[in-house]
Order: structure tokens, then C-alpha cells, then sequence
């Protein structure tokens, strides 16, 4: 079972025999007995250096975020942190996804955004050291990379120079929240659906060369991220279904064309007003 890095039973793991961890694995408990066999951070090194942000750092840092990462297999439905929770590092996604919600009023859970491979969260706690502003739970079975504060703090007090590095993460997370500002202002909501299903397969500007071509959220988790109705966001899919662009199958969206995708998501967005421009409009407001 290679897909959990289990390729053979240990002759002996957490006091279970080969046999024993064999008879966990065929009897359902697959994610409990994997949890047993401790997997490097440096398996996933390539997958990683694939994202924008943690490839584009020294190589130095690479190494010592692996050396010091704990890989952690979740459940369905497990915890990482919650609201209010002290700060307890910076962790990556290495495979399934991570649920990062709020709550409304009433209690019922709120999907601002789904964290998949190999993006990088948990980095506002690791600036202000103050509790946990959302909830992170993994959407599915899936493997998580964890830094722990203690090991990120010892890295930066060796090497200062490195809180750049975190600030650039902290930086693209706060650009993408301007963007989805003037969103809502500016885009009507079959541009802002595009967008947000364009940001999904090319994981938020993470991956540079590359993208999915699935999109692993329901209609009603689309529509709360968008803030608009089920409905409403039904009604925008079936129309880019009958252009060709995306096929709807069961809990997940497909992508058919990535291309008219990106068109789509960028019809509506304006250009930057040329220098002339901006003069021009300063000079009327004076």
C-alpha cells in the first residue's frame, strides 16, 4: 500500500507484530496503523519545492523546515487547531485537503477556504503569537506537515534573515485578501465563481507549473465561500458546463478546459490605470 508510504509490515511497530499490523490494516483501520509508521518530511521534499513558496527559499531553510517537520496523518474530520487555540507552529498540506472555517451565528460551520498540497498555513499565530483566528479540520484522509513552534523559533533565532522568508508567505496570503475584496466590490458573481475555481486548481498561486484539474468542493461549500445561494452558484455552473469548460460529477468539479477557465475568471477584471491616468484623476479631486 504504497499510496501511505506502507510497503511492508515492520516486523514490529508500536509493540504490534507484522501480523497484527497486518490484520489492523485489512480490517479497516488503515489510517490508525499508518499512523504507527513514522514517514520523513524529506518524502516530500519534491512535492514541496513544487509550490511558489517554499521552493523559492534558501536551501538552507528548506532543509532545516524538513529536518525539523513532523508528518501527521489525519482522519476525516480531525482537528489540527481551532479557534482561540495557542500558537502551535506553521504547517504545510502534503495530501487531501484542510478545511479552514468559521463559524455563523447559529453555529453551522462556514468554508472560507479548503488548503490542498503543497500549500503552506498557520503563519498569522507565528507573527503575533497570539490564539488561532479559525478552525483548521482535514476535509478527508489527509497528511499534514507540522512545524512546531518550538523548532521554527530555534531555526530564527539562529537565523534572523529567515523571518523575510515567513513574511513573504504572510504577504501572498494578505494579497489574496485584497483581491477577494475588490472581488465582492467590482465582479459580478459568474466572474467571482470563475475566479474562485481558477484560484482552486492552481492552489491559490502556489503551484508555478502546474495545476489540478479537479476541484474537490460541493455547491453549497462553493456558495459559502462566495457568499451567495446554492442556487445561484448551481445556475452558474450548469451554464459553463454547456460552454465546455467544467463537468459536474459527484461532490467535485471537473475542469475540461483550463484556458477558457482563466479567460473567464479575468473577463471582468479591470486594467490598472496607466500613470496618466492616475494624474489626471488626482488633479480632478483637488
Amino acid at each position: 500500500m504504497t499510496e501511505y508510504g506502507v510497503t511492508s509490515a515492520p516486523r514490529a511497530v508500536g509493540g504490534m507484530t507484522k501480523d497484527a499490523l497486518s490484520a489492523a490494516l485489512v480490517s479497516g483501520r488503515l489510517w490508525a496503523a499508518a499512523d504507527m509508521v513514522a514517514r520523513s518530511a524529506k518524502e516530500f521534499g519534491a512535492l514541496l519545492r513544487a509550490g511558489r513558496w517554499f521552493g523559492g527559499l534558501p536551501d538552507e531553510l528548506q532543509h532545516d523546515l524538513l529536518d525539523a517537520g513532523v508528518v501527521r496523518n489525519l482522519r476525516k474530520g480531525e482537528w489540527l487547531f481551532s479557534r482561540g487555540d495557542l500558537p502551535s507552529g506553521l504547517y504545510a498540506v502534503l495530501e487531501g485537503g484542510i478545511r479552514i472555517t468559521g463559524a455563523a451565528p447559529s453555529g453551522k460551520e462556514v468554508l472560507l477556504a479548503l488548503v490542498e498540497p503543497p500549500m503552506w498555513f498557520g503563519e498569522i499565530a507565528v507573527f503575533d503569537g497570539l490564539p488561532r483566528t479559525h478552525d483548521a479540520v482535514a476535509a478527508a484522509k489527509s497528511i499534514a506537515l507540522h512545524v512546531p513552534t518550538e523548532a521554527l523559533g530555534r531555526i530564527l533565532e539562529r537565523e534572523p534573515r529567515y523571518w523575510r522568508d515567513l513574511g513573504l508567505l504572510l504577504a501572498s496570503k494578505l494579497r489574496l485578501t485584497f483581491r477577494a475584496m475588490e472581488d465582492v466590490a467590482v465582479l459580478p458573481m459568474a466572474d467571482r465563481l470563475a475566479r474562485q475555481l481558477l484560484m482552486s486548481v492552481e492552489r491559490y498561486g502556489e503551484w508555478h507549473d502546474r495545476s489540478s484539474r479537479t476541484v474537490d468542493l460541493k455547491q453549497g461549500q462553493l456558495a459559502t465561500m462566495l457568499s451567495t445561494s446554492r442556487q445561484t452558484v448551481n445556475h452558474l455552473l450548469k451554464d459553463l458546463e454547456g460552454q465546455g469548460i467544467v463537468r459536474l460529477a459527484y461532490r467535485r468539479i471537473e475542469i475540461l478546459d483550463l484556458d477558457r477557465l482563466r479567460r473567464a475568471a479575468l473577463s471582468g477584471v479591470p486594467a490598472p490605470p496607466s500613470r496618466a491616468a492616475r494624474r489626471g484623476a488626482a488633479r480632478a479631486s483637488e
